[in-house]
């Protein structure tokens, strides 16, 4: 009899924690790799917020807190929606987690049964569908093809709704592809989801403020608020405030599913971290001149990354509208040969031959179940991002 659960065999690890770490394990082992696998800003945290951090253990906040999250961030969370998003809450419909993993996680732990389905756009974030299988469900993948700029169109939502479908998780601008969905194309989906009411919503807003250009971030409740009642707003401090560390996530909801997630999170991790709240409660109510300043640095990257990938024969490179991802297509490279005899034939070749013959570590496609792609992030530095992108360039120049 084997000691690991049958549960435990439905999922993987997650496949870009796997590609950061071989890209650290190559680099500590003298190789200059180049890491574009990473979801997590190059941006330090604001030193205003860090000083919060040092108050709060001067004045000995260590101690353990209320489940969800302290009374002061509840608040500021709930004043955050209510300025940004124009989302009325009050405390008792919100959590606070230990990241916005977590967040998502307990959701799908107090809701769902053998059985229930949950619609997840592709490409989607690697984590969704294993969360699903983790909580007894059973995720429903529906592809978005480059074709519509990797967003679902109504009527593939409509077509992938049964009697069984439980949630329907929305991430917009998106991991891995940045691309936003406007007001007019996400009122075209709630549209669909009015007309299903056993159907609820699992928003992934974390790279709400990551928002460049003309794109208007907006989220599905404050688009069609009779959604209001049956959304989980989902959020946190990870991204746009350089905190992925810190490990703060949160979510707004009906009172009901807020209390259910915290059943859950009282039997496995109890409260987040006391010092990271209150860290969280200054990034959501101080400063916040940075966001655009980070906005700027970051629109300039991807305008260089993006200029570069475009200019490889076979690679297509659509513009993001928000994050700090890129997704291009590989679909003109599939049959070729690298220089040491590795035939292309999917975008995980692509991946490992990239990093064994050019240094440059990348995710494919197919861990975020759209393929042949792959991710870079470009939250790393101007310096870092040419080289990379000429190592690429000059990799797919050799292929043959």
């Amino acid at each position: 009899m084997s000691i690991l659960s049958a549960t435990l065999s439905r999922v993987k690890p997650s496949p870009t924690i796997a590609v950061t770490n071989k890209a650290r394990e190559l680099k500590a082992a003298g190789r200059d790799v180049i890491g574009l696998g990473a979801g997590e800003p190059d941006f330090d945290t604001p030193q205003s917020i860090k000083d919060a951090a040092v108050r709060a253990i001067a004045e000995g906040k260590t101690k353990y807190t209320a489940v969800d999250g302290i009374p002061e961030l509840k608040q500021a969370i709930c004043e955050k929606f209510k300025r940004d998003n124009g989302l009325e809450y009050h405390p008792e419909q919100v959590t606070v987690n230990s990241g916005g993993k977590q967040t998502l996680y307990n959701a799908l732990m107090a809701t769902l049964n053998p059985g229930d389905e949950v619609i997840i756009p592709a490409p989607y974030w690697v984590s969704y569908p294993d969360m699903v299988l983790l909580a007894g469900g059973t995720p429903v993948a529906v592809e978005a093809s480059l074709e519509t700029n990797f967003k679902l169109t109504p009527d593939q939502l409509d077509a992938a709704i049964t009697d069984k479908t439980k949630w329907f998780i929305f991430n917009s601008p998106s991991n891995p592809t940045g691309a936003g969905y406007s007001r007019t194309e996400l009122k075209a989906l709630t549209d669909v989801l009015m007309r299903y009411p056993h159907v609820w919503v699992m928003t992934d807003d974390m790279y709400e403020h990551l928002a460049y250009d003309d794109f208007e971030f907006c989220t599905p409740a404050q688009v069609e608020p009779g959604l209001y009642d049956r959304t989980l707003t989902c959020n946190g401090v990870s991204k746009a405030y350089a905190m992925t560390g810190w490990r703060i996530g949160y979510a707004a909801g009906p009172e009901a599913l807020i209390a259910a997630m915290r059943k859950v999170q009282s039997q496995s991790t109890s409260n987040p971290c006391s010092v990271s709240q209150y860290a969280a409660l200054e990034a959501l109510t101080g400063p916040q001149d940075f966001l655009e300043n980070n906005n700027e640095i970051f629109v300039r990257r991807r305008n260089l990354v993006v200029s570069m990938l475009s200019e490889i024969e076979g690679l297509t490179c659509p513009v993001p509208e928000g994050a700090f991802y890129v997704y291009p297509s590989i679909a003109g490279l599939i049959g070729k040969t690298t220089p040491k005899g590795v035939v292309i034939n999917t975008d995980e070749d692509f991946a490992s031959a990239l990093l064994e013959e050019a240094n440059v570590a990348v995710v494919f496609g197919a861990a975020f179940g759209l393929s042949p792609n792959f991710r870079v992030s470009y939250a790393t530095s101007d310096e870092a991002l040419k080289e990379a992108c000429s190592r690429i360039q000059r990799f797919c120049a050799s292929l043959s």
